[in-house]
């Protein structure tokens, strides 16, 4: 139940930066994605009829198609909701961001057959659509309206139909980063706009 309750936490706090309860609960109480990943961890803990209920309606209203045998690690941020499908054999890492009309589903012919893996810290733009057996590698920024049908390495920005390598700035001014995420990063590509993320969280 403490393990539940700090991954909760960790989702909850992306939306609005701040860790009292209040703020935890505002984010709950306003946001729509917020509202449904309390939900979908609820549910993976406590998968009874009754949780399952729950999720089935939120998904059905909020219009956000993920089921609570998905593998998503903590601090998930859905930004907006509608339109979002989710293969439930997908693998997702931690502090993603996923957008309205992301589709993440299975491919279905060749060597391409199965269902993508997210790596961490990953920002999946509106409209971005992922398919099949490929690994998409940490710090990665999916540009809006890409398409995503091979796998792509870390700390790389990633846009078109079919997406190709536009930048290798990476995810890391998209993401809310809590500070304990901040200084367990080891990536030196990324150690000023670290020390800028840590000043002002500390301010």
């Amino acid at each position: 139940m403490k393990k539940l309750i700090e991954i909760i936490k960790k989702d909850l706090y992306r939306y609005d930066g701040a860790s009292s309860p209040k703020e935890l609960l505002k984010a709950y109480i306003t946001e729509v994605g917020a509202n449904y990943m309390v939900w979908f961890r609820i549910t993976q803990r406590f998968p009874n009829i009754l949780t399952k209920m729950i999720l089935r309606r939120k998904m059905i209203k909020y219009g956000i198609e993920i089921y609570h045998t998905t593998e998503i690690g903590e601090g998930f941020y859905i930004g907006h909701f509608g339109g979002i499908v989710v293969n439930p054999l997908v693998k997702i890492g931690k502090n993603c961001n996923i957008s309205h009309e992301v589709t993440l589903g299975v491919g279905i012919t060749g060597d391409n057959r199965g269902v993508p893996t997210i790596g961490d810290s990953v920002f999946m733009g509106p409209g971005a659509k992922i398919f099949g057996d490929i690994d998409i590698g940490n710090n990665v920024a999916i540009g809006a309206n890409s398409i995503v049908t091979k796998s792509f390495g870390d700390n790389i920005t990633i846009a078109g139909v079919p997406a190709k390598i536009v930048s290798d700035r990476g995810s890391f001014d998209y993401i809310n980063y809590t500070q304990d995420d901040l200084l367990e990063s080891s990536e030196k590509k990324f150690s000023d706009r670290i020390k800028e993320k840590e000043g002002a969280i500390t301010q």
